[in-house]
């Protein structure tokens, strides 16, 4: 059971998806859209990849920001994911290490 903070006021739609909103609109990178919905880990990470090679804003390398992208997308926005799709996003995480040789 959670508790709320006495005089905390928010209405139940402007609190939640805040994850969603991060996967479309991040100040690091810019997403391919359906990135996460494609069916091979590899078409998967080559989008990712493209997307952190290409950013101009992200604060780190594109390797760790391509992997953090995806890692929080599994951790966060795909609480719901079934076992095939986790398993598929994360090979996805094996060929990202892959294409920047981090294996």
């Amino acid at each position: 059971m959670t508790r709320r903070r006495k005089g905390t006021k928010r209405s139940k739609r402007s609190g939640r998806r805040w994850s969603a909103r991060v996967t479309r609109k991040s100040n690091a990178l810019t997403l391919e859209n359906g990135v996460f919905t494609k069916s091979s880990p590899r078409k998967i990470a080559l989008s990712l990849k493209r997307s952190a090679d290409r950013s101009r804003r992200r604060k780190s390398n594109a390797y760790r920001s391509a992997m953090s992208m995806l890692n929080f997308f599994i951790n966060r926005a795909g609480r719901g994911l079934s076992r095939d799709r986790r398993r598929t996003l994360e090979k996805a995480k094996a060929e990202l290490r892959a294409l920047y040789g981090k294996a």
